[in-house]
């Protein structure tokens, strides 16, 4: 029997301050610097309303009534111009989210023809504006963003259709939008009453953003034969007079067998710069619901790409999965308790995806110290960190001293004490 491969997950280091953004940045050159030189354009699809503005490196998406740039908006589902507010429907890929063979991809990681993620990301892409000829140079794993001259939004297309990437199969669009978004942090903080009034005003300190992050899943069928003991309880009597009691005993009994498990969509988190323990709290994610990959769906909104390749995210979703067989073994032994001498996992199918995730991430800085709070932008689900106020904690232990003192004299009065 064989097992995938596992190997060991990168350590967890504390998240950096807000990651990857724009490394730097030039000004945008003096009116009418002359054409910026444009790659052949591929055509567009029939009934398109809209040209894909692109050269070598960067993509737009023109406006065709004001010349405006086209983003991703959330409460139509369409791409929409912020300046005349004319609205474009996508050019949606058809087809379902397609499934990859994961030991195909392991072989491609293993020989280098795929690229692992920390070398390939080394590099630094300097991106030119196609509305004003800005010049942004894009570091790490950010992939798109907006000009932060003229707020086109502008993406790095040398990435995600990277022949040494492993490409993006799917998207799950945004569906909470900003305006509701913002009344579930102003929720979440409100619920903080410890916080730091300082916290409290993230409008003002904070930064609040939508990403689309990376994630792989992955799906496998186990088939796994076991051994161990099934253990049922009894209770016996024992001593005598006062001594007497009652003891529960174990009847243990050799068992073996086997079972079988389907795994669909295991979620593993493939970005650094976040706090995973809370990223993996907005769980569960409808990955049913992932559309094929489409770059206007990320069109006015950052995009991440994977810190972690397809194998390094591996193991995680392996330890998963075997918390879930050994509960199966569990409940097929049966009994009181269940001692597991051994499991022998045959890893039959596997497969696997790389999705983009949609997040609204509010980052403040407080007392040097960087706090994110995370929803999950189509389950609205909401996780943070957030700083602890000591003057407000002096003061509620206060408060509570002197209740205390007040119900002590009280009882003493009314007791003549």
């Amino acid at each position: 029997m064989t097992s995938p491969p596992s190997p060991e997950p990168p350590g967890d280091q504390p998240p950096p301050p807000p990651g990857p953004s724009f490394g730097s940045a030039s000004p945008p050159p003096l009116p009418d610097p002359g054409p910026v030189a444009d790659a052949p354009a591929a055509a567009d699809p029939p009934g398109t309303h809209f040209r894909a503005h692109r050269t070598e490196s960067t993509r737009t998406y023109p406006c065709d009534a004001c010349g405006g740039e086209l983003h991703f908006d959330i409460d139509t589902q369409l791409l929409k111009c912020a300046h005349c507010g004319n609205t474009h429907e996508l050019r949606e890929v058809d087809g379902a989210v397609d499934e990859r063979d994961l030991r195909e991809a392991l072989e491609l990681v293993r020989a280098g023809a795929v690229t692992r993620s920390a070398q390939f990301l080394d590099d630094e892409k300097e991106i030119v504006c196609q509305n004003c000829g800005g010049h942004t140079t894009f570091t790490g794993s950010l992939t798109a963003a907006n000009c932060p001259y003229c707020a086109t939004p502008i993406q790095r297309d040398d990435v995600h259709a990277a022949p040494q990437r492993l490409p993006v199969d799917g998207v799950l669009p945004f569906s909470v939008p900003e305006a509701r978004a913002k009344e579930l942090i102003e929720e979440w903080i409100n619920g903080r009453w410890f916080a730091p009034n300082e916290f409290k005003t993230y409008n003002r300190t904070g930064s609040f953003t939508s990403v689309y992050t990376a994630y792989f899943t992955y799906d496998a069928d186990t088939f796994t034969l076991y051994h161990g003991r099934r253990g049922d309880n009894y209770t016996v009597t024992v001593g005598h007079g006062d001594n007497r009691r009652t003891e529960v005993r174990t009847n243990w009994t050799p068992v073996r067998g086997s079972v079988r498990n389907s795994f669909d969509d295991v979620t593993v988190f493939a970005n650094d710069g976040f706090e995973r323990g809370r990223v993996a709290k907005l769980e569960p994610w409808p990955t049913e619901q992932a559309k094929p990959y489409s770059a206007e769906y990320v069109a006015g909104h950052l995009c991440r790409t994977y810190d972690h390749d397809v194998e390094e995210c591996l193991s995680t979703a392996t330890t998963q999965m075997e918390g879930e067989i050994r509960s199966t073994v569990r409940r097929d032994i049966g009994g009181d308790q269940q001692d597991i001498r051994s499991m022998d996992v045959n890893w039959q199918r596997m497969t696997y995806k790389h999705l983009l995730l949609p997040m609204w991430l509010l980052t403040v800085i407080y007392m040097g110290r960087p706090f994110q709070v995370y929803i999950n932008g189509v389950t609205g689900e909401v996780h943070g960190a957030r700083p602890y106020s000591k003057a407000k904690i002096i003061a509620a232990v206060a408060v509570v001293l002197v209740l205390v003192i007040i119900i002590a004299v009280a009882a003493s009065a009314a007791g003549g004490g």
